[in-house]
């Protein structure tokens, strides 16, 4: 808003109705610079020699070098054993490690963030009936013809942030509906769209959520669950009619087109996997029978709950996608309130669910179900590994596990000679909790990940707990809220909650009295970055929180029953709190 002051009043009108649509978390279509194209042109060829290696497909390489050659791995040994082009890069990798890159198994990476039109079919879910169903666009919230390749963005400000954290890929699937559509497989890198695509399609995605609304269909469980065996039914006879009539046309009379079944029959003829949600045992359960009811090569996602029933599933040969979403207490629960000790278990043995399933034999990969951050996706994933799963393990289901379920082993997952050249670089372990991604190279392409300038005063104040915070805007003030928790380091983490949803922080710090946050915000088809500045005395913030040549003032309040134990280091009886 103050950038704007010395402006025309017409457009000074304008901008505050989208400064006000920016901090309330709104969602106005903006065209902007795709960030993948800032990106410097690099050469097609480097090295990386004398780091660690780890192959995830074969022994760990303590001092090796890989080569990379126009986008795909080119040599991968013993640094003494690796001849390197004359042309190449050399990057020095003495303390570096080297992985394949990682894989979000399930997302909505590069997607639209409305999730686009969601076709007549969803439209008529939650419409009272008027007539008779007439064909396909008419059947509710089924969009089986939808593929995310056909509709990916450059301009998601997610694909940068998970780039920024080791992930170079992703099989992205639209979310809303009964049959959302399917799901491809992408880099999260590109200068084009079109080239951000690995595979398509490999999966077709089912939930089980029935609709809302008294006029909806279906708007129960078991009523889904006929819906879903029905299609499959009609998909079944809709591939025999086409069948004989692709046999012997002459004399016969033409099927109609189904835009709906189409991708089911080359789902069924392919075998393709279905993803079928289920997180508790009996809704584990549910799918495994829903699969073999429509004779689906069953992909379970969810999985909370399997470390119940992972024998079962190994018997069985059932993938299952592990959210990394773990469940937890609700924020706004009733602090009086009595939880049952049935969701008290679950939600303490959910994060052992890996652990069980590496014991058992089950092929598993992990998928972020929504979660805001990779940080909070790896802090989860040390979180399994806490709980008994192994490095390795965890390592190979964020790479090759999820290649493989996918069918894509042949070019990504592992480091080989001959596959796509994405990786990983960083400082140490990569489940470390203070391992920096150095760089990842996506399809050959190498992307520097620099920290903002952050200050290195320690701080002396702690942030943790509730902060009720008021924007001032053209339109009035906005009210928010802010959960933040800080570490002892200064790092900060959190949710800023508004009336349009929560959203977590991506970055946050705190240096002396002074702190920094940022959060992504949703506009139509492109997610921005909002940054939070300011200082803190006591209970109350200041500061000023900008988005590109947008920026409004803010206030915040923590009122003291809010306030958290301060971390070890701090005495109330020493200037600025600071031991």
């Amino acid at each position: 808003w103050r950038v704007a002051r010395g402006l025309p009043a017409p457009l000074r009108a304008g901008l505050a109705v989208s400064l006000a649509v920016l901090l309330g978390a709104g969602s106005l279509p903006v065209r902007g610079a795709d960030p993948a194209r800032k990106e410097p042109i690099h050469p097609p060829y480097f090295a990386i020699r004398n780091a660690r290696i780890v192959t995830v497909s074969g022994p760990v390489i303590e001092n090796g070098t890989i080569v990379i050659g126009r986008g795909l791995i080119t040599a991968v040994g013993e640094s003494e054993e690796v001849s390197i082009p004359p042309e190449a890069w050399v990057i020095e990798g003495e303390g570096l490690s080297v992985y394949p890159g990682l894989i979000d198994s399930l997302t909505t990476l590069g997607l639209p963030a409305a999730g686009g039109a969601p076709g007549a079919g969803a439209q008529q879910a939650f419409a009272p009936p008027r007539r008779i169903s007439q064909g396909p666009e008419d059947r509710p919230a089924t969009m089986t013809w939808q593929n995310p390749a056909d509709r990916l963005t450059l301009e998601d400000k997610r694909l940068e942030t998970w780039r920024k954290a080791g992930f170079t890929s992703a099989v992205v699937a639209p979310d809303k509906g009964i049959f959302p559509g399917q799901a491809a497989l992408i880099n999260l890198a590109a200068d084009r769209p079109r080239e951000m695509v690995v595979k398509t399609p490999v999966a077709l995605r089912i939930n089980l959520q029935p609709l809302p609304g008294f006029w909806s269909f279906p708007s129960s469980l078991m009523g889904v669950l006929a819906y879903v065996k029905q299609v499959y039914l009609d998909a079944r006879h809709y591939d025999q009619a086409w069948s004989l009539y692709e046999n012997d046309p002459r004399g016969r009379q033409r099927p109609s087109y189904d835009r709906t079944l189409e991708p089911i029959r080359e789902s069924l003829a392919e075998n393709w996997p279905v993803l079928i949600p289920g997180n508790r045992t009996t809704e584990i359960r549910r799918a495994l029978e829903l699969g073999e009811d429509i004779d689906a090569r069953t992909l379970l996602y969810g999985g909370h709950q399997g470390y119940e029933i992972a024998e079962e599933l190994a018997r069985n040969n059932i993938p299952v996608l592990v959210s990394l979403k773990w469940p937890e207490k609700p924020k706004d629960a009733d602090p009086e309130g009595v939880t049952p000790l049935r969701v008290l278990r679950f939600r303490v043995n959910a994060p052992t669910t890996p652990a069980a399933f590496e014991q058992a034999g089950v092929r598993f990969a992990f998928y972020s179900d929504g979660l805001g951050s990779p940080t909070e996706i790896m802090k989860n994933a040390r979180k399994a590994i806490e709980k008994g799963l192994s490095p390795q393990q965890a390592l190979r289901a964020f790479t090759l596990s999820p290649a493989e379920i996918f069918g894509v082993a042949d070019r990504l997952g592992s480091l080989e000679p001959g596959k796509i050249a994405n990786l990983v670089v960083t400082d140490g372990d990569l489940f470390g909790e203070k391992t920096k991604v150095k760089m990842v190279f996506i399809d050959g392409r190498k992307f520097e990940t620099r920290e903002p300038g952050r200050p290195e005063e320690p701080p002396t104040v702690d942030l943790t707990g509730r902060w009720e915070l008021t924007v001032s805007t053209p339109q009035g003030p906005q009210e928010m809220t802010a959960e933040l928790t800080m570490e002892e380091d200064g790092t900060l983490t959190g949710t800023l909650i508004s009336p349009r949803g929560e959203r977590p922080l991506t970055s946050g710090w705190v240096s002396g009295n002074k702190f920094s946050f940022s959060l992504t915000i949703t506009m139509g088809p492109r997610t921005l970055e909002a940054t939070y500045t300011g200082t803190v005395e006591g209970n109350e913030m200041t500061g000023t929180v900008s988005m590109g040549p947008f920026s409004a003032d803010f206030t915040g309040t923590r009122p003291e029953r809010a306030r958290a134990r301060p971390p070890s280091g701090w005495r109330a009886d020493q200037p600025g709190g600071r031991r």
